[in-house]
């Protein structure tokens, strides 16, 4: 067998929103037909409410493809409808950075992740206003960057985490309890390219020990919700939720232990998703292809 016969085919996403109307599926399908490409899944839904039509195709071209000119050849079926597109690569990894304060179990999972291929990400950094993780990155050789945070040299510390980004070529900041909210100007720089984590109790119970909050309410369902950062504090658009059921005799510390697994769980996949192109905004909503 020679080499063109035993190589896999490249394998492509092309993801769209547009106003909806017939014809984007035959649009899109006779353009892959044409260009020699097939598809192997697609995924759509039209939203009554917003009258947007969102799609999600993953598509191969069995003979070498040059990504710019398939993204030049489909701009205008992009044009004729309006479309919000884009053509990515499968095997392109997302670079991304992971920002952390003082919790780390969703950082550590999200390096273990990573480091054994549940992820298709490559990371190309951690970022911290502290140095308690800087051993944990370097053990998956991860370069961790110290950038302190301070009321005063606020503005000095986001520029520096954006020179960072650009530098990398960052295509995703996930905050993987990263304990600092994050400037207006910031939130708006990254739009649709930060993602958070936090417990489901906002707003019920803020401030310090929210676990030791809800023990004391005796709630029965702990969760975390995963979002896009926007400059509304936790009202971002969702892209994933984790619940798990708790009993009475459960202890604040088993509550705490309780909740970091269903966070790492909530984040995870809303990386795994954001990073496969599965996630689509709409307005203040996601369309998750899953």
């Amino acid at each position: 067998m020679n080499d063109s016969q035993s190589a896999a085919p490249d394998q492509y996403v092309l993801t769209l929103s547009c106003p909806d109307k017939k014809g984007i599926v035959h649009a899109v399908s006779s353009y892959l037909y044409i260009t020699g490409c097939n598809i192997e899944d697609s995924r759509q839904f039209g939203d009554h409410d917003t009258g947007l039509f969102f799609m999600r195709v993953h598509f191969s071209a069995e003979a070498p493809v040059d990504l710019e000119k398939l993204r030049h050849s489909f701009a205008a079926v992009g044009d004729s409808f309006a479309m919000d597109w884009q053509i990515h690569r499968v095997e392109q990894r997302m670079r991304i950075v992971l920002m952390v304060s003082r919790f780390g179990h969703c950082l550590n999972d999200l390096l273990f992740r990573a480091s054994i291929g549940a992820l298709p990400v490559e990371i190309a950094a951690v970022v911290s206003n502290h140095t308690d993780f800087a051993e944990l990155a370097a053990s998956y050789d991860v370069p961790f960057h110290h950038i302190p945070v301070t009321r005063d040299n606020k503005p000095e510390a986001e520029a520096q985490l954006l020179e960072l980004v650009r530098a990398e070529r960052v295509e995703l900041v996930v905050l993987a309890r990263y304990m600092q909210v994050l400037s207006d100007d910031l939130c708006k720089e990254l739009s649709g390219r930060i993602i958070n984590i936090h417990h489901s109790f906002l707003p019920s119970f803020k401030g310090a020990k929210p676990y030791h909050q809800a023990h004391a309410r005796g709630v029965k369902l702990i969760g975390a919700t995963a979002h896009y950062v926007t400059a509304d504090l936790d009202e971002g658009p969702i892209i994933e939720q984790e619940v798990e059921r708790v009993g009475h005799e459960v202890t604040p510390e088993q509550l705490v232990a309780v909740g970091r697994d269903v966070e790492c769980q909530a984040l995870a996949r809303a990386v795994k998703w954001h990073s496969e192109h599965r996630v689509l905004l709409n307005g203040h909503r996601t369309v998750v292809f899953n």
